[in-house]
């Protein structure tokens, strides 16, 4: 456990520009308090002890706005940024090295039992206001757009966006791990329109010079 610990300290500033000292992460990024009380609930859940990390789970939803659920399964060097409404169930599962920003929700669809929550793979980006529900598998070096809502697996080096989420990128090589871009992600949708105006245009201009020599 202080091993996951140390990892987890390491990669806010490996992934936060504005650390600037362990002792101001270790007293001021809420996301980093709600993960520490995690790796502690978890490591008593896992040895069978009653109420306690479901207490402390939820003493750290108060303090910090995260709610991690004890049974919750969590990799190495995992980052929570500004950590405000961040939501992980019961029975997610989540790699080494992903990142969620703030409002991110990984849910179930309704009262399954069993898997009902996602699996996220190594290097996932989630970005703000993203929600994943069900017992789907989100691939290794993905990227979710924000306020994206992702219902079906995604493929590892992916890049969805939308509502539903669609994949709008992927590629053999893995993508960058850290960062995701939030304002430049392409919205094919959109492409298509533009390219739908530009076809009428054109349309318009042929029949506009069918009539001048008809006229003529």
């Amino acid at each position: 456990m202080l091993s996951q610990i140390r990892q987890d300290l390491r990669a806010v500033f490996d992934r936060d520009p504005a650390a600037t000292s362990k002792l101001e992460v270790i007293l001021t990024y809420a996301g980093f308090h709600a993960l520490l009380t995690y790796r502690v609930s978890h490591w008593l859940k896992v040895r069978g002890v009653p109420i306690l990390p479901r207490v402390l789970s939820q003493l750290a939803r108060w303090l910090t706005g995260v709610e991690i659920h004890p049974s919750a399964k969590i990799g190495t060097g995992f980052f929570i940024d500004h950590g405000m409404g961040v939501v992980v169930g019961e029975t997610a599962e989540i790699g080494d090295y992903v990142t969620l920003f703030q409002g991110v929700t990984l849910g179930g669809t309704g009262k399954e039992r069993g898997k009902r929550h996602p699996t996220l793979g190594n290097h996932v980006v989630v970005g703000a206001g993203a929600k994943i529900l069900g017992g789907i598998k989100i691939g290794d070096n993905v990227k979710i757009g924000a306020n994206s809502v992702v219902l079906k697996n995604v493929p590892a080096n992916s890049t969805v966006i939308g509502v539903p989420a669609r994949v709008i990128k992927s590629q053999g090589e893995r993508l960058p791990d850290a960062t995701m871009d939030q304002v430049d992600l392409p919205d094919p949708i959109s492409d298509r329109f533009l390219a739908l105006e530009q076809e009428l245009i054109e349309l318009r201009k042929k029949l506009e010079n069918q009539d001048e020599h008809s006229s003529s």
